[in-house]
């Protein structure tokens, strides 16, 4: 950058620094510890129900959506080493309108994904007696399991505060049991008890191509998998940012898509046929709210059971942990941004963004009451998660076509092709999420509007100085592309509510060129080169001073 030398930062407020303190296996076992968590426990189940067999063909799809948006994310990320990086790149591209709408995603996606974990530890821990009164028969919370639910959630904020360098400590023990298990669990039900008929037994693919992709988006698969962004929210405090970001994220992709789709395979295997003689729709076996745990209890292996139950505390525990941690970062990025007031910017002597922590507590708390269950909770914040992900392929081919000669820690070879590919993949796997997830996520985001951009409006009238530009000739394509995946959802066949009027494959190529004509429209709107370095420097410099 050339310009950018000539202009000044704007201060930031008083107490608002983070520290770099976390190295590369810190970054790495971030994004490794947020992608194993409560997916691996209920994933395998929920998908193979969903799609039978077949179910491993919607892992690895899965997994090479999220690898090409990893690829996207792993550029972007040693390119701005900056707290939140998700919740920023679109404000860098297209400045404050796009910028506020793709920092809300982040943010929705980062604050509810704790509470699922939570919901997964208290379905796991009905095991023993004295969790008994925690949930109905249904699966949702009783009065008794919301303040033990709350009380877990205060246990992570709580961790928090002790600083990154302890909750990076933290999190890397907890990571490495959290691999060692189900590496144990995969090498054990391989060995003891395999039945390769089970593949197909009932035909490998029971409901077609439609159970294949409505796994990927409403099983738990992608929920699964995602995680790998967390390196880049901590890259505010990672120690050498554009060294390390690239190979956490990428690599924290390559083991969690390993060992998914090795569970996936060894669960099919392992289940006695009896289980799913009335069609695996109808799958049931002794701790089906367990699964592994169950399957383990089933076929003699009452030893690794216990693992495992202790696991579904330790598992589930260490992804939300990781995840306050991200709301908190994310909260503090969309301050940095001007898009919530500077106060959320505030950090105690440890460095830690205090008032971040109290706003996740108070929203993950939120989200036991709407979405109670597991799998609602999952279903719904796919959605969200992957258009939050969406911003980054925007981004990245802004920044290629506009700021060519920026130095790259890591570039993504044939980006120019990838990129577009990896927005259209991300449309998909929103679209197959189903028009009764979506119309939730579109109300959610109307929600978001309604606060972030109050208090933007507020900000600028007041004329404070974090105010932000909205920038609406830049994101123009934001609205229109929204519009239209919710039109294309009610109209195809995906989900509670869809019309059915849009068959299958048909709904792929329509969901894929009208992904292709947003990128493009996007790109050309886009920020000039000068307001793209101004919004850069605006948050890069005064944070590359932060320790």
């Amino acid at each position: 950058m050339s310009s950018t030398d000539l202009v000044t930062p704007p201060a930031s407020p008083p107490g608002s620094k983070l520290r770099r303190e976390v190295g590369l296996i810190g970054l790495l076992w971030a994004s490794v510890g947020a992608i194993i968590g409560s997916g691996w426990l209920f994933g395998a189940k929920t998908a193979v129900v969903a799609a039978g067999p077949a179910s491993v063909l919607s892992w690895v799809i899965g997994s090479v959506a999220i690898v090409l948006l990893a690829l996207v994310h792993a550029e972007l990320g040693g390119l701005f080493p900056v707290a939140g990086g998700t919740a920023r790149y679109p404000h860098y591209a297209f400045g404050g309108f796009a910028g506020m709408s793709f920092g809300w995603y982040s943010w929705l996606q980062a604050a509810t994904i704790a509470p699922i974990e939570v919901q997964a530890m208290i379905n796991y821990a009905g095991h023993w007696s004295w969790a008994d009164g925690f949930l109905h028969p249904n699966g949702t919370l009783t009065t008794q399991g919301f303040i033990v639910a709350a009380a877990l959630l205060a246990l992570f904020v709580g961790i928090n505060f002790l600083g990154v360098k302890i909750l990076a400590f933290t999190n890397n023990a907890a990571t490495w049991w959290k691999v060692a298990v189900p590496l144990l669990t995969i090498l054990v039900f391989a060995v003891k008890e395999f039945h390769g008929d089970n593949f197909t037994s009932q035909q490998f693919a029971p409901f077609g191509a439609k159970g294949v992709l409505t796994a990927i988006s409403t099983s738990g698969v992608i929920f699964a998998l995602l995680g790998f962004e967390q390196a880049i929210q901590w890259a505010g405090e990672s120690m050498h940012p554009k060294r390390d970001i690239p190979r956490a994220v990428l690599g924290s992709v390559l083991i969690g898509t390993v060992i998914y789709v090795l569970l996936q395979v060894v669960f099919i295997g392992s289940l006695p046929p009896d289980t799913f003689a009335a069609g695996w729709a109808h799958l049931d076996f002794p701790g089906i709210t367990g699964p592994f745990a169950g399957l383990a209890t089933l076929i003699g292996l009452g030893w690794l059971a216990s693992i495992l139950y202790v696991d579904a505390i330790i598992s589930p525990g260490g992804t939300g942990l990781i995840y306050v941690t991200s709301s908190s970062r994310i909260s503090y990025g969309l301050s940095r941004n001007g898009y919530a007031p500077q106060t959320i910017q505030h950090t105690d002597r440890r460095a830690v963004p205090w008032v971040g922590l109290i706003v996740a507590f108070v929203a993950g708390v939120l989200c036991f009451l709407p979405f109670p269950s597991w799998q609602r909770l999952v279903s719904f914040i796919t959605s969200a998660v992957v258009l939050m992900y969406a911003g980054a392929p925007l981004a990245f081919g802004v920044m290629r076509k506009r700021l060519p000669a920026l130095e790259r820690s890591y570039h993504l070879p044939g980006g120019a092709v990838i990129s577009p590919l990896a927005f259209a993949v991300a449309s998909l796997v929103i679209y197959w999420a189903g028009w009764g997830t979506l119309w939730r996520l579109g109300a959610a985001i109307v929600i978001g509007y309604l606060l972030l951009g109050s208090y933007a409006a507020y900000a600028t009238v007041k004329g404070l100085p974090n105010a932000p530009r909205m920038d609406f000739k830049a994101g123009q394509w934001l609205p229109v592309y929204l519009i239209g995946m919710g039109v294309i959802s009610w109209q195809g066949t995906f989900g509670e509510g869809a019309a059915g009027n849009l068959p299958l494959w048909w709904d792929i190529g329509v969901v894929v060129v009208f992904a292709l004509v947003i990128y493009y429209w996007a790109l050309a709107v886009a920020l000039p080169v000068a307001e793209i370095e101004r919004n850069i420097l605006g948050v890069e410099v005064v944070e590359a001073g932060g320790h």
